[in-house]
């Protein structure tokens, strides 16, 4: 029989943020966090060079700061290198998880089975706007037909299986979507949590420019133009 305290270690999570100059948005994300207590056993914060005082933000909240090279990819394989408890949660810096998000995941990560699979949260904007809404419902039509959550959904995913697929490769674009596309939709779940990111973006980009140019990326990457090209263009 496993212990109780055996099966919270078994069931652990290492918080792995990726930041370049997030101070703005970072300590609601870490807020957030830390309302799941002794189910996360580490918050790791991977810092690309920031200058606003992320670092500092980050250290001060009690997250463990590692220094890495900029760019998405290169900080969440560094954060997932270093991290040591048995599930990895990925999460974006403007991203805030919903309330109630610790009893969700718990019981995602206590089930044997999920050991081979990987949740995404629910995607949200915190903007009132219907605009926001209209966004939240291609990017649920997105997860449910093509089964392609992004990285602004958060990932919870298992070391073992983590390791298994490759983890996060050095891209410089498309680097979630090239993550999910190796776990395979039929081992993906969408929890019914949210994830609540900044609409700051799409209010600075356009309300339809920003999901249409999100959109020729992922089509672009599915023709087969390497991401560095995606990149260049997005840019």
């Amino acid at each position: 029989m496993i212990s109780s305290a055996e099966g919270s270690e078994t069931a652990a999570i290492s918080v792995v943020i990726p930041a370049l100059d997030s101070a703005s948005t970072l300590a609601r994300t870490l807020v957030s966090v830390a309302e799941a207590g002794g189910l996360v056993r580490e918050i790791i914060v991977v810092d690309g060079g920031s200058r606003d005082g992320t670092a500092s933000l980050a250290e001060g909240a009690g997250a463990r700061v590692i220094r890495s090279a900029p760019g998405r990819a290169v900080q969440l394989a560094a954060g997932a290198a270093t991290a040591s408890a048995p599930w990895l949660l990925f999460l974006h810096a403007d991203t805030a998880l919903g309330r109630g998000w610790p009893g969700e995941a718990a019981a995602f990560v206590s089930a044997p089975t999920h050991r081979d699979r990987a949740a995404a949260f629910r995607f949200a904007l915190d903007d009132p706007t219907p605009a926001a809404r209209r966004v939240e419902r291609l990017v649920a039509w997105r997860c449910r037909r093509l089964g392609l959550p992004y990285g602004d959904q958060g990932l919870l995913i298992h070391r073992v299986l983590y390791d298994r697929i490759g983890g996060y490769r050095p891209l410089p674009l498309m680097e979630d979507v090239d993550l999910v596309r190796r776990i395979g939709r039929q081992r993906l779940t969408i929890l019914r949590t949210a994830a609540v990111t900044s609409a700051a973006r799409y209010r600075r980009d356009g309300w339809w420019l920003r999901p249409m140019r999100n959109l020729c990326c992922l089509s672009l990457y599915f023709m087969g133009v390497p991401p560095r090209t995606i990149a260049w263009l997005y840019r």
